[in-house]
């Protein structure tokens, strides 16, 4: 399977430090990929920079174009819209929009009727679990709350991708302000979303969750690609030693391996 994320030789610097140093990987759709790392080794700069925020050196191609091609035209940059999403770690929306309103700013990219808005909303809604939320003013929300609105409205973004599209979400800590119930939702549909012929990335923390719901695992540290695989694989006490510090142990937890 072709990849539809490719990064080759990229590198982010800083001043006094270089925080990744020619990095090499490659995404397919169908596969959820946890990007784990110690505090401050480039993960959240890493999304920024497939995404197109953050500056970096050597090359990232979103489906087979390189980054700067989508940038061409507003009708380019429209239609990579309709099958690339992003969720940041933290909202910046003070504005005393709805839930619902907010969902709806997914649709920026498409030209929808409202009848076919309205049904896409509350499917998006349901399925990040806000629907109770919908009529309440998105500042008033816990940050967990916020969050879960956030990704309703982003997978409400990537129904405006035509069936069978290939498509991309990258997910940036979604689960940081989740209480324990969410987290494991939020990480079930991010795998529902990987089948769909999505490439899923997601930014986490917590090697548990890694390791029940990524297919992959890319781990970082010191500025490299430490490790590139199956989570069974590399969570492991040598491992996690040698990148955070830390050594545990290894103990069987249903169909998979949980780090203690």
């Amino acid at each position: 399977m072709k990849p539809v994320i490719e990064i080759e030789q990229v590198s982010i610097e800083f001043p006094r430090r270089r925080l990744l140093d020619n990095i090499n990987l490659s995404f397919c759709c169908g596969k959820l990929t946890a990007l784990l790392g110690p505090n401050g080794c480039g993960k959240t700069s890493l999304l920024r920079a497939i995404a197109g925020e953050q500056e970096c050196g050597g090359a990232v191609h979103l489906f087979n174009w390189p980054l700067a091609d989508w940038d061409r035209s507003t009708e380019i940059r429209r239609r990579l819209a309709q099958r690339f999403g992003v969720l940041p770690q933290h909202s910046s929306l003070t504005f005393a929009f709805t839930c619902e309103e907010v969902v709806r700013l997914g649709f920026g990219p498409g030209s929808l009727s409202r009848a076919e808005q309205r049904e896409r909303v509350q499917h998006c809604l349901r399925r990040a679990d806000v629907w109770h939320l919908r009529e309440r003013l998105f500042p008033s929300l816990s940050g967990g709350e916020k969050q879960r609105v956030q990704l309703a409205r982003v997978l409400a973004q990537l129904t405006l991708a035509d069936p069978g599209t290939e498509k991309i979400l990258l997910l940036d800590e979604p689960t940081s302000a989740l209480d324990l119930r969410h987290q494991h939702q939020v990480l079930q549909l991010a795998r529902e979303v990987a089948a769909d012929n999505t490439a899923v990335l997601v930014v986490l923390h917590d090697l548990n969750l890694a390791a029940r719901y990524a297919d992959r695992v890319v781990m970082l540290s010191e500025g490299a690609v430490r490790g590139d695989g199956p989570p069974a694989e590399l969570i492991q006490p040598e491992l996690v030693e040698q990148i955070y510090g830390y050594r545990g142990r290894i103990l069987p937890c249903g169909d998979y391996h949980a780090l203690l």
